[in-house]
């Protein structure tokens, strides 16, 4: 009999809340908000307060957020859709993440100068710059072997960047036959380079 006793004070207290909830949203009364402060504001710093222990001016920052936005949006909370418990740890939900984006909680803490001195210098040397410029006079001396219409197609392509399409337009060859050149100058180049 005791827990039954027990459940219907708690029924009755989240009625009477309930009532309260209406008349803020109805008529903005003050007294009914504050019934609603009382009730919920130990609950929700206890809510605060169980994620981030020691966090005594988070917990009465959300509390007072959410208390406002209770006020605020009391008219649109819908007794049918939720009971007034749910609809105002919601609010709590969000208000603690607004305020943790808000506190930068999750700042980035890299530095970005350590960032910067730990990269190594990725240029090549002088060994790299060797071959480099090697390969670069061999696909010059390849370049320079290919038939005249290979070389410009590829020329159009790699060096100027242009579409198959755009040179099919400008030279007025089909796109097929653009794109054959194209085909046949790299493998012939990749055979001469590679000599």
């Amino acid at each position: 009999m005791g827990k039954m006793a027990e459940n219907q004070a708690t029924s009755d207290k989240l009625a009477s809340l309930g009532v309260c909830m209406r008349r803020v949203a109805e008529d903005r009364d003050k007294h009914a908000f504050a019934k609603l402060f009382d009730h919920y504001a130990p609950q929700l710093r206890a809510y605060s307060l169980a994620r981030e222990p020691g966090a005594d001016p988070i917990a009465d920052e959300l509390v007072q957020e959410v208390m406002i936005r209770v006020w605020l949006k009391a008219g649109k909370y819908n007794a049918r859709l939720s009971n007034l418990n749910t609809w105002i740890f919601t609010l709590a939900r969000n208000c603690r993440i607004d305020l943790m984006r808000r506190s930068n909680r999750h700042a980035n803490t890299i530095n970005p100068t350590d960032i910067f001195s730990q990269i190594e210098d990725d240029s090549p040397g002088p060994f790299q710059q060797a071959q480099i410029s090697r390969i670069e006079e061999s696909i010059k001396a390849g370049l320079e072997k290919l038939p005249q219409e290979q070389f410009e197609v590829l020329t159009r392509v790699y060096l100027e960047g242009k579409s198959h399409q755009q040179i099919s337009a400008e030279l007025k060859l089909p796109l097929g036959t653009v794109k054959s050149r194209v085909r046949l100058a790299m493998k012939k180049l990749k055979v001469l380079v590679t000599r």
